[in-house]
């Protein structure tokens, strides 16, 4: 195989990972948006959702392309629903 090819299939191939990041973190963002909108409304919520997004996310970052991220608590959506 030439090297352009092999080029090509690595750029392809981050590119990829790249796109499915941007995904997850899209889901992520969203879940956690929904879990402090409950929270202002005094309703109960999980953080379920988020956590299973970011142990996706976490397992991408194990390619060291994109950046891992934090589980999320309860605890930290009440504190920032209390910050704002």
């Amino acid at each position: 195989m030439s090297v352009h090819k092999d080029i090509s299939l690595h750029a392809e191939k981050q590119n990829q990972l790249f796109n499915k990041f941007a995904l997850l973190e899209q889901k992520r963002e969203d879940y956690i948006q929904e879990a402090i909108e409950m929270c202002k409304a005094g309703k109960e919520f999980t953080t379920d959702f988020i956590n299973e997004v970011t142990l996706q996310i976490n397992e991408l970052a194990n390619q060291r392309l994109v950046p891992i991220r934090k589980i999320v608590t309860p605890e930290m959506v009440r504190e920032y629903v209390e910050q704002k």
